[in-house]
């Protein structure tokens, strides 16, 4: 199991769970009712799944594919941490991960 917490914005701990090895962190974001929307279902069409990862755990990914960073550059509060949740895949060799909400997030589901 890998331990993951979600801070909002402001750096208060907003959710913490347990995921199972494979599982991509939009999906558990989404179980856990954060508002990270995914509006184009893991795609890379859109980045309303960033993230900011924290700098310790970031070298820890998966290095982001080319197509992520181009999403990215067109990401309000793109961090050299940014990440878009759906492109990130629980491994078990991470057994902890934590990631922020960036500032500004906005979530279009419940609207």
């Amino acid at each position: 199991m890998i331990q993951v917490r979600f801070l909002d914005a402001s750096g208060r701990v907003a959710a913490e769970a347990q995921a199972e090895p494979g599982v991509r962190l939009l999906a558990l974001a989404q179980q856990l009712g954060l508002p990270l929307e995914g509006t184009c279902e893991g795609a890379m069409a859109c980045s309303t799944c960033h993230v900011i990862v924290a700098p310790a755990d970031f070298p820890r990914l998966e290095p982001p594919s080319v197509h992520e960073e181009d999403m990215l550059d067109f990401t309000p509060h793109a961090t050299p941490t940014s990440r878009l949740a759906c492109q990130i895949v629980l491994d078990p060799a991470l057994a902890t991960l934590e990631v922020r909400l960036p500032p500004a997030h906005a979530d279009m589901r419940g609207l």
